[in-house]
């Protein structure tokens, strides 16, 4: 598989607001933070706090009504269609529900986000290695079904990263997994950052998964009220415990 290189983030500002009059309800709010490329950064708050709204920004799957988003020097929020959608493209999502297709096979689902492009022979050759990466080598022909919940979860990492892109946003990617396979799912996100240098925004209430990233940014009412350097020297376990003092 080709190597990528992560996307460094910069978010200006930014506000989300839904609803109009008196139901208006501000889920972002003047929100601005930078990304280092190539870093983990977890999202933590309680639900409600913004941090689906967040990612959902940053990936252009919703606009801001203030602000702005940059990746990698374009302005993100300032793109026309066209351009959004080759944006889109070089974005990988993971979500807590995994939006496998029943009908396909395992293969045919890491495929499916990017038939329009090239021939289906070419995508097989990259879906296989992926799924190889993932840990599913042998499970190509097998319907969403047939797997358990962190394997489906695996194939979804899978699909996310046939774009090859250099920012994985991650919404809850462990919410519907016991502690052990959630465990296993952040290895493998940690590991492919390792090998290819993406840059990787999670959004998480585990402790256990917020404590392993590099950074953790607790959002509240759509505002920043923490943001912690994890990669500070200290042991390991201090770093745990440190933030599991935090209120994810």
């Amino acid at each position: 598989m080709s190597e990528q290189s992560g996307s460094a983030i910069s978010v200006d500002h930014l506000t989300r607001r839904f609803g109009t009059g008196a139901d208006q309800l501000t889920a972002v709010d003047d929100v601005s933070l930078t990304v280092a490329a190539g870093s983990v950064v977890a999202l933590t708050g309680p639900s409600g706090s913004g941090k689906s709204t967040l990612l959902h920004l940053i990936g252009a799957i919703e606009q801001p009504d203030e602000g702005t988003v940059t990746v990698d020097d374009v302005v993100v929020s300032d793109l026309r269609r066209a351009a959004l959608a080759r944006y889109r493209q070089r974005v990988g999502f993971v979500f807590q529900r995994y939006h496998l297709l029943p009908a396909l096979t395992v293969l045919d689902n890491v495929i499916a986000p990017v038939l329009p492009r090239r021939g289906r022979a070419d995508h097989a050759t990259r879906a296989r290695e992926l799924l190889d990466a993932v840990g599913l080598a042998g499970r190509e022909r097998a319907l969403p079904a047939q797997l358990s919940g962190g394997q489906q979860q695996r194939v979804a990492i899978a699909r996310a990263l046939m774009g090859a892109p250099g920012l994985l946003l991650a919404d809850e990617p462990t919410g519907n997994l016991d502690s052990t396979t959630g465990g296993q799912i952040l290895d493998l996100l940690l590991d492919l950052r390792e090998r290819h240098g993406m840059t990787i925004l999670l959004a998480t209430h585990e402790q256990a998964i917020a404590a392993r990233c590099d950074r953790l940014v607790r959002l509240t009412d759509g505002r920043v009220t923490e943001d912690l350097d994890l990669t500070d020297g200290e042991d390991p376990a201090d770093t745990y415990e440190r933030a599991a003092r935090l209120r994810l």
